[in-house]
């Protein structure tokens, strides 16, 4: 059996060489925890060996190793501001030596390959079509997994500091692009290229659940309420957050989210923490 305590441990380790005054560094932290036991849940779940449910729940552990670099250098999470981080995450791991660190007894055998194809692909729009069944099914539980819990962060941060301190100081068009919201009538993610306004950001954020996988996840999803906070149209004090316009585009999204989804959403209250909001 593998020793997750102690790649845990390795893990608190390695992250405690950096800033953990910075809130970026501490946010991480707890995203990487959730995103490993949210990906060997799932992989039980799918009633995998117990050799391929440790390595999923490593492969969480893992899979955002390169954002501490990326904080120490730039300052900053966007990629496209930075650098990718999931690439930087493969090449700390496998060209660094970082994985050495790592136990490995217990993994199943063909997991060194698997693991630096999925850790590299897990923040990617679209998956190849080349890879096979088997590296496809990990990579699945990781984005799966990984989008379950970026819900829970985005919708944990008050609306004012995600999007500004008021929404009279936007300066942006009122109601997404006909491009953005075909994308969410095709119920697929939206692409970088053609998102362009806080809202459309949070549009795009959202959309994240057309493309779960499992339906374990889907289920998680559903159930935990976050994505259903962030499609609520009033904050927590009950106030109208997007305009009119906006506040029908995102009607429409949920109606298709929970569409796809297959059950209505429920919904906790954005900007507050997991254990305030139980």
């Amino acid at each position: 059996m593998y020793n997750r305590e102690l790649a845990k441990d390795i893990f608190l380790r390695y992250a405690e060489q950096y800033d953990m005054q910075n809130i970026l560094i501490r946010h991480k932290v707890e995203h990487t925890l959730r995103v490993a036991e949210l990906s060997g849940r799932y992989a039980k779940e799918l009633g995998m060996p117990v050799a391929d449910e440790d390595f999923a729940w490593l492969l969480g552990l893992l899979h955002d190793i390169g954002r501490f670099e990326q904080a120490r250098r730039y300052g900053t999470f966007v990629d496209s501001q930075s650098v990718d981080h999931a690439e930087l995450s493969a090449d700390i791991l496998f060209r660094d030596g970082l994985m050495e660190r790592f136990p490995d007894e217990g993994l199943p055998e063909d997991w060194r390959m698997i693991a630096e194809t999925a850790i590299r692909l897990h923040n990617k729009l679209t998956l190849p079509e080349t890879l096979n069944s088997r590296t496809r099914k990990f990579a699945e539980i990781l984005r799966d997994a990984d989008k379950t819990d970026i819900f829970r962060v985005i919708a944990g941060i008050p609306f004012e500091d995600r999007v500004g301190s008021s929404r009279a100081s936007f300066t942006e068009a009122e109601e997404a692009s006909p491009e953005v919201m075909a994308c969410v009538l095709e119920h697929r993610c939206v692409p970088s290229g053609i998102r362009h306004t806080r809202f459309e950001g949070h549009i795009s954020h959202c959309c994240m659940a057309f493309e779960l996988v499992f339906d374990v996840s889907r289920r998680t999803v559903r159930e935990e309420g976050w994505l259903g906070a962030l499609l609520a149209e009033t904050d927590a004090e009950g106030k109208q957050i997007w305009t009119d316009r906006e506040t029908k585009q995102l009607r429409i999204l949920r109606h298709e989210i929970e569409k796809s989804l297959g059950a209505e959403l429920s919904a906790r209250s954005a900007g507050r923490s997991e254990a305030e909001a139980q």
